[in-house]
């Protein structure tokens, strides 16, 4: 099996569970993606302005702490396993039912709603897949794990050049809610955490045992908030509004726009799983802060290229350094935890990360609109802020590399 590289060293429940939380993660973020490609098409179908819609981009990531402390703690008390399949299944139904929004105000409430359950996904599932995985090569596994988010977007893009045409927004959020299937494949091949069953008080834990937990790791949390702000900055602020620079800015077809992001997904794909197996070498924080750094000289090319070719070349390089550095975060993070809030602590922070820049969207929108459709100036501007504010606060603080995180732990 050594063809096969780190996955011919697993057993077949662990890699039944890595790819049970790989898929929940990508299905989510399909999800989440179908919202974004549609930005355009559902203003004009609402009539509105593409920043009033992308406020549904802040409604979701808004409500995502929200749900990640919910379901964080419900899978500390009741397991991991059971509680992703909870999350699959909820955000399966409001992705299901945004299709039928009649105006623009129940979709924003819906989309809040979807961000509530998708809130507690990425977590759980980092913490069932991470616990359960051996030490070694769980570099190679965080990127690609963390690249379920590119897969998601890539498949979201790939309906969207292939169905959109056909079936409209209010079609692509039906086919969204196919995720919900998945729990069939959960429920059938994958074991609870072995972390977690070691650890049997995690079955009778309180929120107010569960706080105590937290609190004595206060700093810890407020240092991994502050850097998943800066990560969420760094994708959000160079994807969410990408489409919409392609549609109105250079005009081109939405089939032209959806290939470019293709292109740029694969990029973020290869880019996540290169860097994370890359930080097994180089460590975790030095790997992120290469890629981000690397992120900079990409700007002209990504930006301001003029033909479809160029952009497309852009886009590639620019997202594999972003999801390059975004590859070693469930690595970094989950080290970073106590097996005992390890389902509630990095999720916690990485959605309130979200939270903090919940407002990113139609900040950008805003200003690209109010300066003559400017998109490119403001997408430059933002990237290469956070690029090095990303870089000094990864370097400042902490790393756990190859801390073992199984059932010895707990």
């Amino acid at each position: 099996m050594a063809f096969l590289g780190p996955f011919g060293e697993l057993t077949t429940a662990q890699r039944h569970t890595f790819f049970a939380s790989l898929a929940g993660w990508s299905l989510d973020a399909f999800d989440f993606f179908i919202f974004v490609l549609c930005l355009s098409a559902i203003s004009d179908d609402f009539h509105v302005q593409i920043h009033d819609v992308a406020v549904g981009i802040s409604l979701t990531l808004a409500m995502r702490p929200l749900g990640a402390l919910f379901f964080g703690w419900l899978a500390e008390k009741y397991g991991r396993r059971p509680i992703l399949m909870l999350n699959v299944v909820s955000y399966s139904v409001f992705e299901l039912a945004s299709a039928f929004a009649p105006n623009l105000a129940t979709l924003l409430v819906l989309r809040a709603l979807f961000g509530f359950a998708m809130g507690g996904e990425w977590g759980v599932g980092a913490a069932l897949a991470l616990e359960t995985l051996p030490a070694k090569g769980r570099g190679f596994f965080s990127g690609l794990l963390q690249e379920g988010y590119v897969i998601g977007f890539l498949a979201a893009s790939i309906v969207s050049r292939f169905a959109f045409e056909y079936v409209g927004w209010r079609g692509m959020f039906i086919i969204g809610a196919m995720p919900a299937l998945m729990v069939f494949y959960i429920r059938r091949n994958v074991p609870e955490s072995p972390a977690w069953l070691a650890g049997q008080q995690a079955k009778r834990a309180s929120i107010g045992e569960l706080w105590t937990s937290v609190r004595a790791h206060l700093p810890l949390l407020f240092y991994m908030i502050l850097l998943m702000a800066c990560f969420n900055a760094f994708s959000h602020g160079s994807q969410d509004l990408y489409k919409p620079f392609l549609l109105k800015q250079r005009g081109y077809s939405s089939e032209i726009a959806d290939t470019l992001v293709i292109v740029m997904n694969v990029g973020a794909l290869l880019g996540g799983i290169f860097f994370g197996a890359f930080s097994e070498r180089l460590g975790r924080k030095r790997t992120i802060a290469v890629a981000a750094l690397l992120a900079l000289p990409m700007i002209p090319l990504w930006a301001f290229s003029a033909t479809p070719v160029m952009l497309a070349l852009g886009g590639f390089l620019m997202q594999f350094m972003v999801q390059g550095a975004w590859g070693i975060v469930p690595a970094h993070i989950n080290e970073l935890a106590p097996t005992a809030v390890r389902a509630i602590l990095p999720g916690f922070a990485y959605q309130l990360g979200n939270f903090i820049m919940s407002l990113l969207s139609p900040i950008q929108a805003s200003y690209a609109e109010a300066n003559g459709g400017n998109f490119s100036t403001m997408l430059a501007w933002t990237i290469g802020i956070v690029a090095v504010v990303l870089t000094v606060v990864t370097l400042l603080g902490p790393e756990a590399k190859n801390v073992d995180m199984g059932a010895k732990q707990a």
